[in-house]
């Protein structure tokens, strides 16, 4: 029978009636002929429950035993699914990473999957069971213990497995009905998309929109996994929710397809750095060593062989990165001061019609000066481009982008 791939995250199954009702969404599928795979997140909350036992517990804990304490949640929601699809009468079985088995890297905490043999889930499809209830986000190490994949990691499962068992499509159930061309909290005139291009579903996910994982859009797009982003809480039809799929499968698009941002930025600038081969790598790479993930990088132009270094990062990591900094001034880096700005934001615009029509920065760039607000950082790619602006724009910055670039107009 054809495979299909379910994943309902934590806000869909977050209590047992969410759980019955996702069992029902699962039982339509087996009753259409399919042998379903279904990968469940932790009931909302739970995860961020177990985080702050471990971090009570010991602030500086071993990852190895942090997977074993945050995998957990996963591994009740899957086992209550089960039970629950048996209780419809559906011959259902639960599956930790483990079991399947999910093999991922080392790297507790941040493990990578590596592969899924399919042979035992097939085996047991071959036997009469119809649904296997995968435990998300965990896997099993090289060393033999469970690994977590990293929040939001149950994304990442559901396309692996569909790419794995060669599913039909893989269908992600979540709080939202689809893909939106920018966040509805923010302007009432944001649109559900249909059909979005892997491409742009992947600056989107990276740029900070919450409705995929960056890594699960990374590996539909390698393994031409076909995603589908659908509401639990709505009833369904054939053209439901959004498509993610190959450029080639959208007939039409608007130059730009979404405005994303990312509220919670900082901008950190070094003040006369020397301007010599390998500064960006001593500087970038202490960032990296210290576990900061720096975005934005702009470089001045060197006058009497100085220059000054700005760049964006999260800004929960800014301690991080200052204090990486001063450690090696005066040793592997000379710079007069370190200045750190954290009220800003980054906002973008995205859209693959980008690489044949030209205007769309100037077209950006004239609609933000209209609004009065000042760009400090701009990067581009060829289907996007980002700012950084001061915070207290931030709304007003997206809301004007999504008028100028009339995206509430289908394609």
């Amino acid at each position: 029978m054809p495979v299909l791939v379910m994943k309902f995250g934590g806000t869909s199954v977050a209590n047992l009636d969410r759980i019955r009702r996702a069992a029902k969404r699962v039982g339509v599928e087996v009753a259409k002929g399919y042998d379903v795979i279904v990968i469940v997140s932790a009931m909302s909350g739970k995860t961020n429950e177990l985080v702050g036992w471990v971090d009570e517990i010991s602030p500086l804990y071993d990852a190895r035993e942090y997977d074993a304490v945050v995998s957990s949640g996963e591994n009740v929601t899957a086992g209550l699914m089960a039970l629950t699809l048996q209780e419809m009468d559906i011959p259902a079985r639960s599956w930790q990473g483990w079991q399947v088995p999910v093999m991922t890297t080392d790297t507790h905490a941040a493990a990578r999957i590596e592969d899924i043999p399919p042979a035992n889930i097939m085996a047991k499809f071959g036997e009469g069971m119809r649904v296997a209830v995968v435990a998300g986000f965990q896997g099993i190490g090289q060393d033999g213990r469970i690994t977590t994949l990293g929040r939001g990691g149950s994304d990442t499962t559901a396309v692996a497995f569909a790419a794995a068992f060669d599913a039909e499509r893989c269908d992600i159930y979540t709080d939202v009905d689809g893909v939106y061309t920018t966040d509805p909290r923010i302007t009432a005139k944001a649109r559900k998309l249909d059909k979005i291009a892997f491409e742009e579903m992947l600056e989107l996910a990276s740029l900070g929109a919450k409705v995929l994982q960056t890594r699960s859009v990374e590996l539909a797009m390698r393994y031409k996994v076909k995603l589908r982003v659908l509401s639990s809480f709505e009833e369904q039809s054939d053209e439901a929710g959004t498509l993610v799929c190959d450029e080639e499968e959208i007939m039409e698009s608007n130059v730009v397809s979404g405005v994303a941002y990312s509220r919670d930025e900082a901008k950190m600038t070094l003040l006369s750095v020397a301007d010599r081969p390998g500064i960006a790598s001593t500087i970038f790479g202490c960032l990296s060593e210290a576990g900061v993930n720096v975005d934005m990088i702009v470089q001045n132009i060197s006058e009497e062989g100085r220059t000054d270094m700005t760049f964006s990062l999260p800004i929960d990591q800014v301690k991080r990165a200052e204090a990486a900094l001063t450690e090696i001034k005066g040793k592997a880096l000379n710079y007069a001061e370190l200045i750190t700005d954290p009220g800003v934001s980054k906002v973008s615009v995205v859209g693959i019609g980008m690489r044949s029509q030209s205007g769309v920065a100037a077209k950006m760039f004239k609609v933000l000066s209209d609004e009065g607000i000042n760009i400090k950082v701009i990067t581009t790619s060829e289907i996007k481009i980002s700012v950084l602006i001061d915070r207290k724009y931030m709304e007003l910055a997206v809301q004007a982008l999504h008028d100028a670039f009339e995206l509430e107009k289908a394609a």
